[in-house]
């Protein structure tokens, strides 16, 4: 089998190669990077989260990072990565005219990233797809810009996140990782901004840019989120009393995140370009 054939083979869908034990692995991690302390809340993440479109990644903030440090255009080509809804990559391509190819592992996200770009006359352009993005980093290539936009370590630790992203795009293309690193490691365990920056030079990795998202903005966006999802939370605990302490739990969690956002963490997004 020669390597094209071989690439081709390992992005076939989901349910076509994937194991058990990865399938259930995969579901951690999805979890955990919606803030989700149990797998068994995946099928409610959809509901739960019905009323927010931006699931994390600023499109506008990302949008402004390209117009000012690249000759970002319609020539560029797009990989998104746990893309979500698609608000990243239409909203990209609304505003470039470039085209993207958006993976993601919760079927029900790709369903209204598809559903958002057709009726926004986007369809042309953008492409979503039911995928695990670790399966997408070992086949597509070539991308002029790979984005991975608030899906914590679906792909590993820092540097291994950076070497999947970096195999993905052409020599000079850039890459777009929302993330945030911590001002108390004590505190919030996370990455340390000097942590990032060991890890870029490590992985031939050069940062161009950066733009944090802290203040009165980042207060609002999380106390409206937070009551769009108690509210159905609320919902589904009538729906489903025997899960009440599950949907409760959520809620707990989100606004533990919020609080370290508020805190100790400093949520901000990288434009970085592969040496």
């Amino acid at each position: 089998m020669g390597m094209n054939e071989d690439m081709a083979d390992k992005c076939k869908p989901l349910n076509a190669h994937l194991d058990a034990e990865t399938i259930k692995k995969r579901e951690i991690e999805l979890a955990a990077s919606l803030t989700a302390e149990s797998t068994d809340l995946i099928p409610f993440l959809p509901y739960l989260l019905q009323d927010i479109y931006e699931l994390g990644s600023s499109p506008t903030d990302i949008e402004a990072l390209l117009r000012e440090n690249t000759d970002f255009g319609p020539w560029f080509r797009v990989l998104d990565l746990a893309c979500g809804k698609g608000a990243v990559s239409i909203h990209l391509a609304s505003k470039f005219g470039c085209s993207v190819r958006g993976v993601d592992f919760l079927q029900d996200f790709v369903n209204d990233a598809i559903r958002k770009s057709t009726e926004r006359f986007l369809d042309r352009l953008c492409r979503f797809e039911w995928q695990d993005a670790n399966v997408s980093v070992e086949c597509e290539r070539g991308y002029d810009l790979v984005i991975l936009g608030a899906a914590g370590n679906v792909l590993g630790d820092l540097d291994q996140t950076l070497h999947k992203l970096r195999q993905t795009i052409r020599r000079g293309g850039y890459m777009i990782i929302d993330d945030a690193y911590t001002t108390n490691q004590e505190r919030t365990p996370h990455y340390t901004w000097q942590d990032w920056l060991d890890a870029f030079a490590r992985n031939g990795v050069k940062c161009i840019a950066h733009k944090t998202f802290v203040g009165n903005n980042l207060e609002q966006v999380n106390a409206k989120n937070q009551q769009l999802i108690i509210q159905r939370a609320e919902e589904l605990k009538q729906r489903h009393p025997e899960f009440a302490e599950l949907f409760d739990s959520y809620v707990r969690a989100q606004q533990e995140e919020i609080d370290e956002l508020e805190g100790d963490l400093m949520p901000l997004t990288w434009l970085l370009m592969k040496e």
